[in-house]
């Protein structure tokens, strides 16, 4: 076995005049200099010719019965390299362009790289050279814009977890673009999807070719118009996270260019990114951009899955959200698009699903994993036809094997080295926790981050839970984590619906959920405070229905969580009572107020700040259509334009002070020379609650968060001071007396917010004086500056 050429796994930053000389040729393909004469092209292979298959002389290879016959001509593969895995273009021996393709197929018994024309002509040609279970060729003259799949070849055996099925084109994990659409018709599947008996369905093989039904990988320059960009390096306690979905929150702007809607460029359009700029969030936290397929039973009924949480190429950003074409063009346009977020202090956050895949459980397609290595790719039961299913979605990846754990780093490490992303949240984290059973902290994933140099730097958030037992784990991830706290979503939605039986787990929420996260040198930001998200109702949903209305999902109206936590203020829905909608508003000042002037990392859901309802959907995963998108239309609408500007004023508040988004926890000791604790909690009657209250039931609670002497210092090495703050939430049906803590807390109070007024354009500028009794409305949060 020839030795292979080993590549330099550095970046390049300028191609060599080979690779470009290939690029730009606009024949459409490289010929290697110095070809011999007569020397044999790869085997070609055209769809149209209905003979069953054969495949290369002298390969060892045998084909699918069915498949379409090659001629028996010797494919050119010199030995390539082993490393990096996927298609790289590069500049082979003797200086000839072409691309190295290299698997990982750890069980298989052969390797062939199959690539496609326009018209659909196939062009087999088996890797020979295996090294450390990879297998690896390079093809001279094979260029950016190739369209490529692999088949491999090996034992048909399910009741051993064996899938191998070389009828079935398998997109390749480490494809940096994909071009068409997942269809899922009965040939992407490895075994016969209608077969009678489907309780055995699983283990009957399909020998039909997949090949003209799935999507194929490209192959992508890795250059490609690329220059580092400015990050923003937001620190955590500055931090405001913005989850949007690329094609939801630009499908309907009016100021996108038609063509741009729904797209990586429609996000980077000045109209889209002006309005975070004023909204004054630091991040945006991008509902899944890797390519993801459809799931079957969404298809049959005429739908698609829209969030994406169906992830099937690591690498690749999804090509529904090009614009600019998806033969590669999209790698780019992504990269555009981060710079232009960057360009406006914008960083970016992905949401990734490493956990599972789009190919289901035992009766799922074969699109890639389960066709290049089942059993090396998956966690599989005592039973090895079945999955063991931690995800809800039929499969669980096994990333304590090697090969599994160096995919997901490696594509991690792509998306922040080459696409420019400032980190990620972790879709059900607790299964990548996972070591072989139980959730472990000290899990091969886990201890992999924290060791690496490039990913231990990036903003890392985790969904601290899965769906198998012991996966719940918020509070429990490592110092380098910061976690979604669901804690915190209930506690706030409770409060506010009047639900809560005692107002001690609010305490802890409201000032960073010291409980959970003081501990390992953690800090109030390992929290993201949120209420709303994807899951679940928007903010103005949950404030408008009890229960969720999603009978256009098509299964029944039994998807979805019935957890809501919600109160509708009187009416199920919509409503013309202006009464109803007034306090609904009401309702949706407070929630965002509440969630923005808590300590922890604020999340906002897009166009929570305008009133966006989805009719009560809570599970709005596959309504890719007006009731998933964003409707700007409501900022013609002065209660939804002026909610839009409360939020933005807050945000202003909270960046402006210290106080609100601090870097430790609170003491409730001194920190002062005079003496004032650094919090202090009031009840009505203006004394310091005690135990006893924390036990009892209360609609009102008083806050005094002390701006004296912040622990930390700032940029300059200074001490951080900054101005003291008293909150006032009352979640009451009427008016309360609230007496204002006196000396030593403040001489004077000014009002600077005041929830209960339609009009949030100017503060209310109230000063009153310590000591005074304030009348505060019902349903209303107060927020009270100390003036000197």
């Amino acid at each position: 076995m020839p030795v292979p050429v080993l590549m330099s796994r550095g970046r390049r930053h300028v191609s060599s005049a080979a690779e470009q000389e290939a690029v730009q040729d606009p024949a459409g393909r490289a010929v290697e200099p110095g070809r011999p004469p007569g020397r044999a092209a790869p085997v070609t292979v055209r769809p149209e010719i209905p003979e069953s298959t054969g495949v290369a002389a002298g390969t060892g290879l045998t084909a699918a019965p069915g498949a379409v016959r090659a001629a028996p001509r010797a494919p050119v593969v010199w030995p390539g390299a082993p490393m990096p895995l996927g298609a790289r273009f590069r500049v082979g021996p003797d200086g000839v362009a072409g691309t190295n393709f290299a698997l990982w197929a750890g069980g298989a018994e052969a390797v062939e790289v199959c690539l496609f024309e326009a018209d659909g002509t196939e062009t087999r040609c088996a890797l020979t050279e295996l090294t450390h279970e990879i297998w690896h060729g390079f093809l001279p003259g094979v260029r950016p814009g190739q369209r490529y799949g692999y088949r491999v070849h090996g034992r048909w055996d399910p009741w051993t977890g064996a899938r191998w099925n070389a009828a079935k084109l398998l997109l390749d994990p480490y494809a940096r673009a994909v071009d068409g659409d997942f269809t899922l018709p009965p040939e992407v599947y490895g075994h016969m999807r209608d077969w009678p008996d489907q309780h055995v369905a699983d283990t009957v093989r399909d020998e039909r070719d997949s090949a003209p039904y799935v999507p194929k990988g490209v192959v992508v320059h890795d250059d490609d118009d690329w220059v580092e960009d400015r990050r923003p390096k937001t620190p955590w306690a500055d931090s405001v996270i913005y989850e949007l979905h690329v094609r939801g929150f630009t499908r309907l702007h009016p100021d996108i260019p038609p063509e741009l809607r729904g797209t990586y460029a429609g996000l980077a359009h000045p109209a889209a990114i002006g309005h975070l700029t004023r909204l004054g969030v630091t991040a945006v936290e991008l509902l899944p951009v890797h390519q993801f397929a459809h799931e079957d039973h969404l298809l049959r009924r005429g739908l698609h899955n829209y969030w994406g949480y169906n992830s099937i190429g690591y690498f690749a950003p999804h090509a529904g959200y090009s614009a600019s074409g998806t033969a590669g063009q999209q790698v780019g346009e992504f990269k555009r698009m981060v710079r232009a977020l960057h360009g406006a202090g914008i960083e970016v956050i992905l949401d990734v699903v490493y956990n599972h895949t789009a190919e289901a459980g035992e009766l799922g397609p074969t699109l890639s994993l389960r066709g290049i290595d089942n059993r090396g790719h998956y966690r599989l039961q005592h039973d090895p036809r079945r999955y063991a299913d931690y995800t809800g979605c039929g499969n669980t990846l096994h990333v304590v094997q090697p090969q599994v754990l160096r995919l997901i780093t490696d594509s991690l490490r792509y998306w922040v080295t080459e696409m420019g992303v400032d980190g990620f949240r972790f879709d059900l984290a607790a299964a990548l926790a996972r070591s072989m059973h139980d959730v472990d902290m000290l899990s091969p994933f886990l201890a992999v981050i924290a060791q690496d140099p490039v990913l231990r730097r990036v903003k890392l958030i985790a969904e601290p839970w899965d769906v198998g037992n012991g996966g719940y784990q918020v509070g429990a991830f490592p110092p380098l984590w910061t976690e979604w706290n669901d804690r915190y979503r209930d506690a706030v939605r409770d409060f506010w619906r009047g639900a809560l039986p005692d107002v001690r787990d609010l305490g802890y929420r409201l000032t960073g959920s010291s409980d959970l996260y003081a501990w390992g040198g953690r800090r109030p930001y390992a929290s993201v405070n949120f209420v709303t998200a994807h899951d679940g109702f928007t903010l103005r949903d949950l404030v408008s229905y009890e229960h969720k209305h999603n009978e256009a999902n098509g299964e029944g109206n039994r998807d979805g969580t019935n957890d809501n936590r919600a109160w509708n203020c009187g009416a199920e829905g919509e409503s013309d009572d202006p009464e109803i909608n007034a306090l609904r508003r009401r309702q949706l000042r407070n929630l965002l107020t509440t969630l923005l002037l808590s300590t922890g990392v604020p999340m906002l859901v897009a166009g929570d700040e305008m009133g966006r309802t989805q009719g009560g959907n809570n599970n709005a995963y596959c309504q890719d259509n007006e009731t998933g998108w964003l409707d700007w239309s409501l900022l013609e609408q002065p209660e939804w334009r002026e909610l839009t500007e409360l939020t933005a004023r807050v945000l202003k508040l909270r960046q402006s002070h210290p106080v609100l988004r601090r870097r430790a926890f609170f003491s409730g000791r001194a920190q002062a020379p005079d003496g004032l604790r650094d919090l202090a909690w009031f009840a009505r009657d203006g004394r310091e609650m005690t135990e006893g209250d924390w036990y009892a039931p209360a609609a009102t609670l008083g806050l005094y968060l002390s701006g004296r002497d912040i622990p930390g210092r700032d940029a300059r090495g200074e001490p951080v001071t900054d101005d003291s703050f008293l909150a006032v939430l009352h979640a009451g049906a009427d008016p309360v007396a609230f007496e204002l803590p006196g000396a030593p807390w403040a001489e004077r109070y000014e009002l600077v917010l005041d929830t209960s007024r339609e009009d949030q354009a100017e503060p209310p500028g109230t000063v009153l004086a310590g000591g005074a009794e304030l009348t505060v409305p019902a349903r209303s949060v107060l927020l009270l500056r100390v003036a000197a």
